[in-house]
């Protein structure tokens, strides 16, 4: 069975948790994507920051994306998967935590990320379903 390293996205760009979200903002154009990795400044993972983030937690709220850091919107613990846990294990770890996009970590440095769609490519269509089921019901 596929491995996160084999079926991830490499070297994944993560937004310094002292950056603001107007620069997470424009990484994400930048790169054409729609979530990034929060680091801080020990370089370990502190979150995630999404487009629906910043439009929910900052725009909507009133705040100034300027002077808003990413970090702010990094909460709990991240969510993250290992770099040699099978396609199965991120399945569950996605439907347990109602995500579609998993940083992927290798002791504690971030390599990649894997999607939804990554893995969909990587597993039958039935596990897949049931992830898909479990990420839009309540």
């Amino acid at each position: 069975m596929s491995t996160a390293r084999e079926i991830m996205t490499p070297e994944a760009e993560c937004v310094n948790a002292e950056e603001t979200v107007q620069d997470a903002a424009e990484k994400m154009a930048r790169l054409g994507v729609g979530a990034l990795p929060i680091c801080g400044t020990d370089n370990r993972l502190k979150g995630m920051i999404t487009d629906r983030d910043i439009v929910v937690k900052v725009l909507a709220q009133g705040k100034e994306p300027r002077s808003c850091k990413a970090g702010e919107l990094a909460q709990g613990e991240a969510v993250t998967i290992g770099a040699d846990d099978d396609a199965r294990e991120i399945l569950n770890t996605m439907a347990s935590h109602k995500v579609r996009r998993l940083p992927v970590i290798d002791g504690h440095t971030l390599v990649g990320m894997v999607a939804l769609a990554d893995v969909a490519h990587a597993l039958p269509d039935a596990p897949v379903g049931e992830l898909v089921s479990a990420l839009t019901t309540d």
